[in-house]
């Protein structure tokens, strides 16, 4: 059963088309990696799924979620899906803890302890329970981008979108973000995640979508990044060698 489905998705910032009818769904349990040149739409798509973007036309559902409906309940679907960004976004003036914390006691409206309790399991999830206590600037970028990663988990997501989360980060400090990731996808998270990694798309990825000009362009399972059937693919993945 589809968890996200996108069905001829239409979206323009002002005078300037990027995404002109994208669809593809993803089942419980599948990673799916949303690959593409830079300006393909790909992280657009992934915004009109959490609703940080409006879509002009066409169907997007999210655990039950009618994200295009004007009337949808922003909060409940936020419950539902965790977004992981490029930019670790973590407040410099909380330790890890609080930062992990500070959703689930706001939103959720849990109390302390238990929010202490789910903030340590997500922290262990990503091997930064020993960090608990620290400021976001005494750790590295990987280790940050782990605690932001933590944050989404300990919201207990349905789904989780990452958005271009290891792009900032050098090979050692990616590698460790991914291993994290990967982790994920084998407990059975629903994952759709924006990339450049392709050996990492090849090794986890379920699914995978490459996006050119605003449109999918060509899908399927990672095989098709070691056959791909069109010119544009074949030029994208020769590019990553």
């Amino acid at each position: 059963m589809s968890v996200v489905v996108l069905k001829n998705v239409k979206k323009s910032f002002g005078s300037l088309p990027v995404l002109h009818g994208v669809s593809f769904a993803v089942a419980k349990g599948e990673v799916l990696a949303l690959i593409g040149a830079s300006g393909s739409g790909k992280s657009t798509a992934l915004r009109c799924i959490d609703r940080l973007e409006i879509v002009d036309s066409g169907e997007i559902e999210v655990c039950g979620h009618m994200v295009h409906d004007p009337g949808l309940d922003l909060r409940r679907l936020r419950l539902d899906v965790g977004i992981v960004f490029q930019s670790y976004n973590l407040f410099p003036h909380l330790t890890i803890k609080e930062n992990v914390t500070l959703a689930p006691r706001s939103v959720k409206k849990l109390d302390r302890r238990a929010a202490d309790e789910i903030a340590m399991q997500s922290l262990q999830k990503v091997g930064l329970a020993e960090k608990a206590d620290n400021y976001p600037e005494q750790l590295s970028g990987g280790q940050q981008q782990r605690a932001a990663i933590a944050r989404s988990l300990a919201m207990e997501p349905k789904v989780m979108l990452f958005d271009e989360v290891t792009s900032a980060l050098d090979p050692k400090l990616t590698g460790e973000v991914l291993k994290v990731i990967e982790a994920l996808a084998a407990s059975g998270m629903t994952m759709i995640m924006v990339t450049h990694e392709m050996g990492f798309a090849r090794r986890v990825a379920d699914q995978v979508v490459f996006m050119h000009e605003g449109l999918v362009h060509e899908a399927g399972s990672a095989d098709i990044l070691t056959n791909p059937s069109t010119p544009e693919l074949r030029e994208f993945v020769s590019n990553d060698l």
